[in-house]
């Protein structure tokens, strides 16, 4: 008989339960986390729709209670954030140095949907007696978790669980949007469309890059409040009639000389905005599309006029065991925010109030802690 814990089981078809799964012995490679903190993401709520039984989550942290056979890099009692890249570090991407789009384990990838065909210990989570998927491999809405060993950083205990749990996904993708995929440098101007978890941490990156001018976007005042928190400059309130956000576009082009910044981020993750960040930016400017949409997107190629660049990182382009660290140690010199990203913390039986938060935009950051007493 393996752990007995409860998880939030999604059933593909918008709704999920909390229930009851079985955690099994480790294979070799794998090791059992017992998860103290699980944040939140859209994609959390996306997943809900994915036409098939799974454990929710993809960011968290914890504590390793299990190690495998040949686990040489953690024992138990570690701390650990989670992470959902796990690369393999022997294709071509991982090679080139592109461990977050590994050709062999990237459950975005290679298998899409949050999940690796063959690459997960199936069995090792059992609801109801039958093998169930975890999301991205990791399904982090649950007590304990079954992971490979590439699954895990090992971090500082002196790092709150809940703050640490951001890194998992949220923090990585907005600060490695700028910092990993674009040249950015101090004196460049920024703009970050959607002031979210993502936009906040891409907001971060930008200022610690040393962007002079860093212009926040919202339709939100109070979210547009927190982006001067986080390092904003200046702040623009978006009308929700403004289609492509042209209008915006056009004060952009006013806050910096006529020209457009050398850098903008959507971090809005709606399709209509995918084109939005190239009204932006000035000629031979770089937009980034950093909140992985994945629809349709009609573009005005005079949008392009002329020489811009468009770019669709996936994670930040993260390397775990390198960002991960660069991100803590940031975080213990306090040039990270990441305590103050934590708006509210919820127990695993709240997780309906959870997600209808952070869908109304109430939340920087909300957080699933677990009571393991």
């Amino acid at each position: 008989m393996g752990i007995q814990c409860k998880a939030a089981i999604g059933h593909g078809q918008g709704t999920f339960t909390i229930e009851t799964i079985e955690i099994g012995e480790p294979l070799e490679d794998e090791v059992v986390v017992k998860v103290l903190a699980a944040s939140l993401c859209h994609t959390d709520h996306d997943s809900l729709n994915w036409g098939k039984d799974i454990i929710l989550g993809h960011e968290g942290a914890g504590i390793v209670v299990k190690t495998g056979a040949n686990i040489t890099k953690f024992k138990e009692g570690d701390s650990v954030i989670l992470n959902w890249a796990t690369p393999c570090m022997k294709c071509n991407q991982c090679q080139d140095g592109n461990q977050h789009i590994c050709d062999t384990n990237s459950p975005v990838v290679a298998g899409g949907n949050g999940h690796t065909p063959g690459h997960s210990h199936l069995e090792g989570n059992l609801w109801n007696g039958k093998p169930i998927e975890r999301s991205f491999n990791l399904g982090t809405f649950s007590e304990y978790t079954l992971v490979k060993e590439s699954a895990c950083v090992k971090m500082d205990k002196d790092i709150p669980m809940a703050s640490a749990s951001l890194i998992s996904c949220g923090v990585m993708t907005g600060y490695g949007s700028v910092v990993n995929a674009t040249d950015i440098s101090a004196g460049d101007t920024a703009v970050v469309l959607g002031t979210g978890g993502v936009g906040l941490n891409a907001i971060q990156g930008a200022k610690l890059s040393g962007a002079e001018k860093i212009i926040a976007i919202d339709i939100n005042m109070e979210r547009l409040q927190m982006a001067l928190q986080f390092g904003a400059t200046h702040t623009i309130l978006a009308d929700k009639e403004d289609k492509g956000l042209l209008k915006a576009a056009q004060k952009v082009k006013e806050m910096t000389g006529g020209r457009g910044a050398d850098y903008a981020f959507e971090c809005t993750a709606i399709p209509a905005l995918g084109a939005a960040p190239l009204a932006m930016i000035r000629n031979a400017g770089t937009a980034v599309q950093v909140s992985g949409i994945e629809q349709e997107v009609l573009i005005d190629m005079s949008l392009f006029e002329w020489d811009k660049i468009y770019i669709n990182p996936l994670y930040g382009k993260c390397r775990p065991e390198v960002d991960f660290p660069k991100l803590v140690n940031l975080y213990k010199k306090g040039d990270l925010m990441l305590d103050e990203m934590v708006t509210r913390t919820y127990p695993l039986e709240s997780l309906e109030q959870a997600f209808e938060d952070m869908l109304s935009g109430r939340n920087a950051k909300g957080v699933i802690i677990f009571d393991h007493e």
